[in-house]
């Protein structure tokens, strides 16, 4: 039992630290940018999109339309600096500083095959591990995988369905008999990426799929690496002869005056093999990507694609049956699909985009987008736009979402679908909180602790206030 006489000094110490313990718990938010842990927090979390669908009877039509203050022409580049070649443009959390990152608008594609897609979208496809979140794997742990690293050729763990994992872990993959058994069966999600520097110059647009990983269709990309490690130097350079210039410019290209309409990348038809010997300048500026055509089921989306008036307008194209059932979901009259969008904005690469969940897709069917049956070979864009409403994800994962730690496990379980009980607003929030789970934990414990010092040294006070010491009249 506390004495009386000692009341007067525990009472105020209490106080203190309950006060100190507030300050410290209240002082300071918690909500900010960490780059050194893969967090950057958007300025605005949520982002329109308008979407509309054609048809005919061979090919599928889209066209999206975003806001964006300003173009990204350009991926990753090198620059002529100090008389050797330094990368910019790298992936970084949030927008990358110099404005070097392409815009691109994706879109994943479910016939009905993952019916979990449908009601949680691409969080299903968020394990642990994934590169730029806070726990990614470590590129050497990817590379030495057995399955991951020597057979797939994998350096970072990229979006992957959950059957394909024995658990929610990253490393434990399923059978590779078994997975190739999934892929058969129709188990993944067809992937449209639409890039701005990596595609567009061509009218292309990437095809992928979400799987085991996210990869490419069976064929060649659009686009390799314009870099000689042996020679430390790029491979090649524009052709001055066809694009009037052997580089671009760096200040041209930071003051945002980069001229759509010129030869701004390289291509088979606009470059040459590089040459050390030229007179190249400080500022001089070469695409780390260089653009070829693409082969195979990869080269399957048509593209075509401007900016003007603060907005991206994006059209791509795709035969209903392209005779690739293993790479992509085959379209057909009469069918309905789940549909979901991302859109990279602002310079940003990796995980820093906004997502969609899904909504539905009817062909000759109702459905929240349905896509218009046209009578002749190309659209003519008499429907209205369908709005959507993007937003930022944050790190939230497959396997938080499935266990005890999330509220809404019981419901997941029993298939209810996420946006009967959740807004975009709402899961944007929640993507936020996601990012500092752990620092709001320690200040609610830090709130609670200081509250309950707070309410002893008043407790004591009054203790000592209303009862008589012992001598006293």
């Amino acid at each position: 039992m506390i004495k009386k006489r000692h009341v007067g000094v525990i009472a105020p110490a209490l106080f203190f630290i309950g006060l100190a313990a507030l300050w410290v718990s209240n002082g300071k938010g918690v909500i900010k940018n960490d780059p050194e842990n893969h967090i950057a927090i958007p300025s605005e979390l949520l982002m329109p999109l308008q979407v509309r669908a054609s048809y005919n009877h061979e090919r599928i039509f889209f066209q999206y339309r975003w806001p964006a203050e300003q173009p990204s022409y350009l991926h990753d580049v090198f620059k002529f600096e100090g008389g050797s070649w330094k990368r910019y443009g790298d992936a970084v959390p949030g927008s990358e500083p110099h404005g070097l990152h392409e815009d691109r608008v994706a879109m994943m594609i479910d016939d009905g095959s993952i019916p979990d897609f449908a009601r949680y979208g691409g969080y299903i496809t968020i394990g642990t591990g994934l590169a730029e979140m806070s726990d990614e794997a470590s590129s050497d742990e990817v590379k030495n995988h057995p399955y991951l690293g020597q057979q797939r050729g994998q350096d970072g763990v990229t979006k992957y369905l959950p059957q394909t994992r024995n658990s929610p872990e990253w490393a434990d993959t399923a059978d590779a008999d078994r997975i190739k058994q999934l892929r058969a069966a129709g188990y993944f999600l067809d992937l449209w990426h639409w890039r701005s520097a990596r595609g567009n110059p061509l009218n292309i647009s990437d095809d992928q799929l979400v799987h085991d990983v996210r990869d490419g269709d069976s064929g060649r990309s659009a686009w390799f690496t314009n870099w000689d490690a042996e020679n430390n130097q790029p491979l090649v350079m524009f052709n001055p002869d066809v694009a009037g210039h052997a580089a671009l410019n760096w200040d041209v290209i930071q003051s945002g005056q980069l001229d759509p309409n010129s030869i701004y990348y390289l291509h088979e038809s606009t470059m040459q093999p590089f040459d050390p010997d030229h007179e190249w300048q400080e500022g001089d500026v070469l695409p780390r990507r260089a653009l070829r055509t693409p082969e195979g089921s990869r080269s399957d989306i048509a593209a075509n694609a401007y900016w003007a008036d603060g907005y991206w307008n994006v059209s791509l194209s795709r035969m209903m049956d392209t005779q690739a059932p293993l790479d992509d979901k085959i379209f057909v009259d009469g069918g309905k699909y789940s549909i979901a969008f991302s859109v990279h904005k602002d310079a940003t690469g990796g995980r820093w985009h906004y997502i969609s969940m899904p909504i539905s897709l009817g062909l000759g069917r109702d459905a929240k987008l349905s896509a218009y049956k046209e009578t002749g070979e190309d659209p003519l864009w008499l429907q209205d736009w369908h709005d959507v409403t993007l937003f930022y994800p944050g790190q939230v994962t497959w396997s938080h979402l499935t266990s005890k730690a999330h509220a809404g496990n019981d419901d997941i379980a029993k298939k209810v679908p996420a946006m009967a009980f959740h807004n975009e607003e709402q899961l944007a929030i929640y993507g936020v909180e996601s990012e500092f789970r752990k620092p709001i934990q320690q200040q609610w414990y830090l709130t609670l602790f200081s509250g309950l010092f707070l309410f002893a040294a008043i407790g004591l006070f009054l203790y000592r206030g209303v009862t008589p010491t012992k001598g006293v009249n």
